[in-house]
């Protein structure tokens, strides 16, 4: 089976994306339409990306003193992804979108993934302008955003800072109002910027002719010195070249200065930057300071931002999958060509051992059980992961065109699950890799063949906005608990509802029960974990609550895909259905019954790790 004709079946025969063309907002699409998009991104990542992906990785982005170089196979990718228009496919017709459902870009840009993830800067691109387009000023949107769907400029996001990594409370770049009459700018109250900013993925290049940056900056109280917490953070656009009111470049830098590359371990072919703005490399009219635009209103920039997060989350979360996936079919096809071993044959001549037979031809080490077991758990988190994402995705689609009623559970369902989409296949995709080694032997070790090039890449997606840790703590800690738990009872509705059918189906009514019970299993922990009140008690072992969570999703979904699997096929006369139905029973046999380890701990709130001494380690 390949990536197209998994994406056609989630799409169409599970997700009935054809349906939402009903809407307003989709009524000059079809099927037709849908196709022609992806069919055109299968092309460009073939032709474009596919060819470089270990080019971009050897080749790592260098500065020469002025500008960063990377290879020109980037830049030809970087323009054919531009003028595929699926920077702004999401967009209005007005603004050179597409008005395509975000369901069909996402599957669109999973081609792209798989070919070569670290080729380009899409996702921030995209996110940034985005962000712009639902909290900018009417300017904002005409001169930074559309120059970023056009292709011209990319964006970026600016949270992280060297001393506070993932706690943005403690963030310290600071931003004062530049001058008198700052707040008449017609781009925006004008400020200026100085502090440091890590870890930004595309903050300097030579792709496109201007860069974007959204900074999370503190604007100082009239005591000068800035407010403690999240609340006090306000978001400005920073251009790395300042700009008109046209959008035309004006020949001045902004000071904005690229401070180092950080080499990873993976995504090798992206830029990753220690940024520092302010310091007065590139002063602005005499002075330092780097130029900044407020979005919004001040002290709201996390609200703001959480727009580019959680988009970027489920992007994350595609990414991983798609590593994953990659890894699996390179396995595969190893497997299906690599000869080694002999089939196991029972005792002879009255031997107790398990014997095999030397004088046998080898056979391919697919035949082995082994092996086998090894290709169905990577098929089946990497499958299950990108059935998952297209679902988050379509949920997107229903919070933007459903009826207030659809939109709202939409709304809630995407507060719960956005956690579980990008942590979940950022574990158990970066799995599937390890297995792809393994099952490659001593070359999977090796630059010979791609699969340990992927873990690399996907090790990165487990930090990548937001860790495991993180991700856990704001599932137990604040979705499933927010609005008294309304988001947690709509899932489970939804897996009830899934279970109901399922049971109706002798083939699957084994499988229904057993999802059942983890359903009960992960409400009752949810219940334990909090019934103390005290939120140190609870989070302690947020991560095993996380993974059981997420455990249980995974398998919903692949029960949920097991249905329309049936439907298609009842007599499961295509190897593609006796695929997914393997992949399926694979999760329910293997993989949801650990949950109960993981509740365990989550249950009677084990201190152990909570209450472990400093010392003692």
């Amino acid at each position: 089976m390949t990536l197209r004709s998994t994406l056609d079946f989630l799409l169409y025969d599970w997700l009935d994306a054809q349906s939402l063309t009903v809407r307003t907002r989709f009524a000059d699409h079809s099927r037709e339409t849908f196709d022609a998009v992806l069919d055109t991104c299968e092309r460009i990542a073939r032709e474009k990306y596919a060819p470089f992906n270990r080019t971009v990785d050897i080749e790592e982005p260098h500065f020469d003193g002025e500008k960063v170089i990377l290879p020109q196979a980037t830049y030809e990718a970087r323009k054919a992804y531009a003028e595929s228009g699926l920077l702004s496919a999401a967009q209005d017709y007005e603004v050179g979108g597409m008005q395509l459902p975000y369901a069909v870009e996402a599957a669109a840009n999973s081609f792209f993934a798989v070919a070569s993830i670290s080729i380009g800067s899409n996702l921030l691109t995209s996110g940034n302008a985005n962000l712009l387009m639902v909290h900018g000023t009417e300017a904002q949107k005409q001169v930074f955003a559309l120059n970023e769907f056009n292709g011209r400029w990319s964006g970026t996001m600016c949270l992280s800072e060297p001393q506070a990594g993932s706690s943005l409370s403690d963030v310290a770049t600071r931003a004062v109002p530049d001058g008198d009459g700052f707040e008449a700018d017609p781009l925006g109250a004008r400020y200026r910027l100085t502090g440091n900013k890590m870890w930004i993925s595309s903050g300097d290049h030579e792709l496109t002719e201007n860069i974007v940056h959204l900074v999370l900056a503190k604007i100082p109280g009239p005591d000068g010195k800035l407010v403690p917490g999240t609340k006090g953070i306000s978001l400005f656009i920073v251009p790395k070249k300042l700009v008109d009111t046209e959008g035309k470049l004006t020949g001045v830098r902004n000071d904005v200065a690229l401070a180092g590359l950080n080499h990873k371990l993976g995504w090798r072919g992206t830029t990753n930057t220690l940024l520092n703005f302010g310091e007065g490399k590139f002063p602005v009219e005499g002075k330092a300071g780097a130029v900044g635009y407020l979005v919004g209103q001040p002290g709201k920039g996390l609200h703001c931002m959480f727009h580019m997060m959680n988009e970027a989350r489920i992007g994350i979360g595609m990414a991983a999958t798609m590593l994953g996936l990659a890894g699996y079919y390179a396995s595969l096809d190893y497997a299906k060509n690599r000869p080694q071993g002999r089939p196991v044959q029972g005792p002879k001549d009255g031997a107790a051992a398990v014997v095999k037979d030397a004088a046998q031809p080898q056979v391919r080490i697919i035949e082995h059980a082994d092996v086998k077991r090894m290709l169905l758990a990577q098929k089946s988190y990497g499958e299950g992961a990108l059935a998952l994402n297209l679902f988050c995705a379509k949920l997107v689609d229903e919070q933007h065109t459903g009826d207030a009623a659809t939109a709202d559970e939409a709304r809630l369902l995407l507060e719960v699950l956005t956690p579980i989409a990008k942590s979940w296949p950022s574990e158990f995709c970066l799995e599937a890799n390890s297995l792809a080694i393994q099952i490659h032997g001593g070359y999977g070790y090796t630059r010979d063949f791609p699969v340990e090039q992927y873990w690399r890449d996907n090790r990165l997606n487990m930090i990548h906005e937001g860790t495991h840790g993180i991700q856990a703590m704001d599932l137990l800690g604040r979705k499933v608990l927010m609005e008294g738990g309304r988001g947690l009872q709509l899932l489970a509705g939804r897996i009830n509802a899934t279970i109901e059918r399922a049971i109706q189906v002798p083939a699957l009514a084994a499988h229904a029960n057993a999802l059942g019970k983890a359903l009960q299993d992960v409400g009752a922990a949810t219940k334990a974990a909090w019934a103390t009140g005290q939120p140190a008690d609870a989070l302690a072992n947020a991560v095993p609550y996380m993974q059981a969570f997420g455990h249980t999703v995974l398998a919903w979904v692949w029960l949920d895909v097991a249905l329309a699997t049936l439907a298609r096929d009842a007599d499961l006369a295509q190897p593609a259905s006796v695929g997914r139905m393997g992949g399926m029973r694979f999760f329910f046999h293997y993989e949801l019954p650990k949950i109960g380890a993981w509740l365990q701990v989550v249950s009677t709130r084990d201190a152990t790790c909570a209450a472990f001494p400093e010392e003692a380690f």
